[in-house]
């Protein structure tokens, strides 16, 4: 959600190479790709591939050489398929050099939405008993559920509309569209005089994430080099993390004046407009130009990014994803083809057992949890469990590049399991009564240590990676519809189901949905790392 921790060896780019072959796993090619040379890696996947030799002369490679691009390249032959779970097995290159373009600048940029995405999530969670007692609501507990869910009503129509509006408009203009219903949301929160007003500017706040929630990770993926993709997505979680801690440090105030909670919301205004300026300078999708055959400003994109010297190796890159394919943009009912349904189906059930695995609710209702369990200082407790959030986020892209993703998925559920499982047991066990409180606060945070290492970052990072171009925006969106329906259900009636079973049986079908999420991930889940998304688009779908 710092600069230290994203540090990568070697900087983001590297050179074009005049003469080049590739000799990889996937046999031999004449095309330049996203990784221009093998270097010996036996660290990596097990597999120990010797510096390749440099034989074919690229000539006359200026910056708008997509033609003969076009008309030289033959996609690469990858076995891999969606079905059978195989690509982490496939060789991957590993790029080298200096490169004279950046992409940091601009992430930080798209990670504003990341933080008002993870704010408005975290800040009724203090302010809603004071925003109650002003609001005249304080023995209404339907419409203050109201208060909670009405952002995630609006962030499932959000999350829709952004993957159209990202198609459409493209990413950056996006961005500043979605910034209207942010910044009118907050503002009618912040100065609302009735619960109804309320429930509007959450509404339109809920809207407002929704989009970001979709474009986010998909411009973040778009724009970053294959070599650090992994660690530059999980910035996003990262930035959702360091939103929520923000909204709970924001609470800390209200002790001393109730009204504190209008100027908690009314903060969010200003990196509203700041995200709205920010993407006014930045760079569009390369990938999205190409796709709307905008071949110049591509290139020009390309340049900023990641180095003129690299304008070419992409360009040729971007041709080759689409080599053969003269398909239209895929419509919603293309995303429920057998061509593209596993892969969707896995994007959407990789956020469905996110959001069943408890996290939100930990979140939204962690105050809560903590007064039952006795805990004095609820706000400060929250903090903690922020601050872990933040802590385990940043571990997870450290070690995203590295690790991998499917890897940390699994340990990442088995930990929450585990957590939820002592939780569980701190409230059933007589034996534990007398601890119950200080097992409280610690099965949450290590749930919410164990959640951020994996489940948390990496669905948003993946989906992204998994899904071929022109299904891309929707089936994102689709995927996060899923996440956002999964959230309401249970800000709505979490409270309802702990009052009628108790919070140990909730804890435990926590523990169960986390068990059957390791299944599901060890068998359907590919692994991604260090491929570029025009290769692995490649091996999920052969055809193309």
């Amino acid at each position: 959600m710092q600069a230290s921790t994203f540090a990568v060896k070697g900087g983001i780019g590297f050179g074009v190479q005049k003469r080049t072959r590739i000799l990889n796993g996937f046999g031999k090619s004449k095309k330049p790709s996203l990784g221009l040379r093998m270097i010996d890696r036996s660290a990596c996947c097990g597999l120990r591939t010797s510096s390749t030799a440099m034989e074919t002369e690229l000539t006359g490679a200026r910056v708008g050489a997509y033609g003969i691009f076009r008309s030289l390249a033959k996609p690469r032959s990858v076995k891999a398929q969606a079905t059978d779970g195989d690509l982490e097995n496939v060789p991957f290159t590993v790029p080298q050099g200096k490169s004279s373009g950046t992409v940091l600048p601009y992430v930080g940029v798209a990670c504003l939405g990341a933080i008002l995405f993870g704010y408005h999530l975290g800040v009724v969670n203090g302010a809603l008993e004071y925003l109650a007692k002003d609001l005249g609501i304080v023995e209404n507990t339907v419409l203050q559920g109201w208060v909670v869910s009405a952002l995630l009503a609006g962030a499932t129509v959000g999350s829709f509309t952004g993957g159209a509006l990202a198609d459409k408009f493209g990413r950056t203009r996006s961005f500043q569209l979605d910034a209207i219903p942010l910044t009118i949301g907050a503002f009618l929160c912040a100065t609302a005089q009735s619960v109804q007003t309320m429930i509007i500017g959450r509404l339109l706040a809920g809207i407002g994430i929704g989009v970001t929630s979709a474009i986010v990770p998909l411009y973040i993926s778009e724009i970053s080099p294959t070599e650090i993709r992994g660690t530059l997505g999980s910035v996003n979680q990262l930035f959702i993390c360091v939103g929520i801690l923000a909204a709970l440090v924001a609470g800390l105030p209200l002790a001393g004046n109730p009204l504190w909670w209008r100027t908690m919301f009314g903060i969010a205004i200003l990196p509203s407009i700041l995200l709205a300026l920010g993407m006014a300078v930045s760079p569009e999708s390369p990938r999205w130009l190409f796709q709307q055959g905008k071949f110049a400003e591509a290139e020009k994109s390309i340049r900023t990014l990641f180095g003129k010297e690299r304008v070419a190796e992409v360009m040729h890159d971007l041709t080759a994803a689409t080599q053969g394919s003269t398909e239209p943009e895929a419509g919603w009912f293309d995303l429920f083809s057998s061509r593209y349904w596993k892969v969707v189906s896995v994007g959407a059930a990789l956020f469905l057992f996110q959001q069943l695995a408890g996290i939100n609710a930990v979140v939204y209702y962690s105050t809560s949890v903590f007064r039952s369990a006795g805990i004095a200082s609820d706000v400060a407790a929250s903090a903690l469990v922020g601050t872990a959030n933040v802590f385990g986020t940043a571990v997870a892209s450290s070690l995203m590049d590295r690790q991998g993703r499917k890897s940390l998925l699994i340990t990442s559920f088995c930990g929450m399991a585990a957590s939820m499982l002592l939780l569980s047991l701190s409230f059933t066990w007589k034996v534990l009564a007398p601890y119950s409180g200080t097992l409280a606060v610690l099965g949450t945070v290590l749930y919410v240590l164990s959640f951020s290492l994996g489940a948390g970052p990496v669905p948003a990072l993946l989906l992204p990676e998994i899904f071929a171009s022109r299904i891309r925006a929707k089936a994102v969106a689709l995927s996060l519809g899923m996440h956002w329906i999964s959230n309401f259900v249970i800000g709505l009636y979490f409270l309802s189901v702990v009052t009628k079973f108790g919070i140990s049986s909730v804890y435990l079908g926590f523990a169960t949905v986390c068990l059957l999420a390791v299944l599901y991930i060890a068998a359907n889940v590919v692994e991604t790392k260090g491929r570029s998304l025009e290769e692995i688009e490649r091996a999920l779908n052969p055809a193309i």
